[in-house]
């Protein structure tokens, strides 16, 4: 007789987790620096300034164009903001092996949600544009809960497990944010070794971790 899957709720952070958005967020955040009179900063290190929201991506791009300056912040922002919902998924795409590893824990019961530091309404287009708002029972953004409440603190965790409708949770993502907000909610998290690390893998300080999302159900398994 098979053994029951642990876990009732499996949650999944979106940038560098679910999707690789470098491409896109790369090309909002150069647009904005373009506008201020700021040089590109390549996809590849834009990767790395991902997880704390677009303002905090946007400080660390001027930030290594230059120098962070309040009065170029404030006139960027909402470039950044106006364009990456224009062009929200022109370059993004599915992680290899995701769409796989989500209907494995849907057939064994499943509840999936996403909980993310991007703005509700663009992580509900994108995954919309992308196709797969369906398979989540709620999405979660870094605004949702209200100022001060994103990824690591709690709230949009323990937010997540009570829309889900309660159960045994664990957490999925690539940034100390999200490992941070899964200990602080009193739950496990797994760290995926092919998103936006702005580290080592060993920096998460995660539960477990995966390199493949092929290894996303037995690791949970294990974790349970």
């Amino acid at each position: 007789m098979n053994q029951p899957f642990p876990f009732q709720i499996v949650g999944f952070d979106l940038d560098g987790t679910l999707l690789d958005t470098s491409g896109d967020l790369a090309a909002a955040m150069n647009h904005a620096l373009n506008h201020v009179g700021r040089a590109a900063v390549p996809v590849e290190e834009v990767r790395h300034l991902v997880g704390r929201g677009a303002k905090v991506m946007l400080e660390q791009g001027l930030g290594r164009t230059g120098g962070m300056d309040e009065d170029l912040l404030k006139a960027a922002y909402p470039v950044l903001l106006d364009y990456y919902e224009r062009n929200i998924c022109v370059h993004s795409h599915a992680f290899a092996g995701m769409e796989a590893a989500l209907e494995r824990l849907s057939d064994q019961g499943v509840t999936l949600a996403v909980v993310t530091n991007k703005f509700e309404r663009f992580a509900v287009k994108l995954l919309h544009e992308i196709g797969l708002a369906p398979r989540f029972a709620t999405i979660i953004g870094g605004d949702t809960m209200g100022p001060g409440k994103a990824k690591p603190d709690a709230a949009p965790i323990n937010e997540m497990i009570a829309r889900c409708g309660g159960g045994r949770a664990a957490f999925v993502g690539d940034s100390t944010a999200d490992t941070g907000a899964a200990r602080n909610a009193g739950i496990p998290s797994v760290g995926v070794g092919f998103g936006f690390l702005n580290g080592t893998l060993a920096d998460l300080a995660a539960d477990a971790t995966i390199d493949h999302f092929d290894e996303l159900h037995d690791c949970l398994l294990r974790l349970g």
